[in-house]
């Protein structure tokens, strides 16, 4: 019996959070997998894993056992790919979620520039504005903006992301340009997302609106080209709005009280640390969005 391949398959049940689901990513069937797992606790002696017909549930015991495993295997995987040789060339499939509208910001020149770079590897891309499970979902990779609240994973800081209050100079020159943050209840806001109150940053500060508009959608490209149009003022990230202040359809407001910039980091599962793919990618990101791409 191999420890390893134990650890390899408990970590997967873990991730997948059912034997159904670790099944399938493994291409085992569901009574192997449970099976083994009786026989991992048997050994060890302890019960890793409280399970009912509707769900699992870890144990503490069995939490310590996850993480020590990830930290092992991640070993394992970065003595293997040490031996096969540091230098060579990254290889394989990598599988990338990235927020939409960043994507179509920067992602449509840099992963074919990637891929030319690296003709071994290929990559599937999901691009999406929802919070994916990394894990979950078989994610090698996800671009994530904000912060960050899974402690299991690791994140590596990508780059730093401005954000505006801005709107349409027709619309200041028919409803006046707010000078401080609650001026904005005396106009039209274009918020991201929905919900009758919203949280807008102002220099370091949250605080709660209760704003009006005719529009609220959860994609920054529609509400940017809805200030265009002069329905409102929007609090959106440079790299969507970027190019409309640059030529003058779009101009800041609020600036003195601009908030802090988000960040957008890579982030990857402790077990994927040593991918070449995973690697290379991250890296090349890092050095092009620094550079301005």
């Amino acid at each position: 019996m191999n420890p390893f391949e134990d650890m390899r398959l408990f970590c997967q049940v873990m991730e997948s959070g059912s034997f159904t689901a670790a099944a399938e990513q493994l291409g085992l069937s569901k009574q192997f997998v449970s099976r083994r797992l009786i026989q991992l606790e048997d050994r060890l002696g302890v019960r890793l894993l409280n399970r009912s017909t509707r769900r699992l549930d870890v144990t503490p015991l069995g939490q310590s056992y996850y993480e020590s495993a990830l930290r092992l295997l991640g070993e394992v995987e970065q003595v293997e790919q040490g031996i096969a040789g540091q230098n060579s060339e990254p290889r394989g499939t990598l599988r990338l979620s990235a927020p939409l509208s960043f994507a179509m910001a920067h992602l449509g020149c840099l992963l074919p520039l990637f891929l030319q770079h690296h003709p071994q590897v290929s990559v599937e891309v999901d691009l999406s504005d929802r919070p994916v499970d990394l894990i979950g979902e078989g994610y090698d990779l996800v671009l994530r903006i904000g912060t960050l609240e899974d402690s299991t994973l690791i994140a590596r800081r990508i780059a730093s992301i401005p954000r505006v209050y801005c709107a349409s100079p027709d619309y200041l020159a028919l409803r006046g340009t707010p000078q401080k943050p609650e001026d904005l209840a005396d106009h039209d806001c274009l918020p991201y997302g929905h919900g009758r109150q919203v949280q807008w940053r102002f220099k370091g500060k949250v605080q709660a609106l209760n704003v009006s508009g005719r529009m609220r959608v959860n994609n920054g490209d529609l509400l940017r080209d809805t200030a265009v149009a002069g329905l409102g003022v929007t609090y959106l990230p440079t790299f969507i709005v970027g190019d409309a202040l640059k030529d003058g359809r779009l101009v800041t407001v609020l600036d003195e009280f601009a908030p802090e910039a988000l960040t957008l980091s890579a982030v990857y599962p402790q077990h994927r640390q040593s991918s070449r793919p995973v690697q290379a990618l991250v890296e090349f990101l890092r050095e092009r969005l620094a550079s301005g791409c």
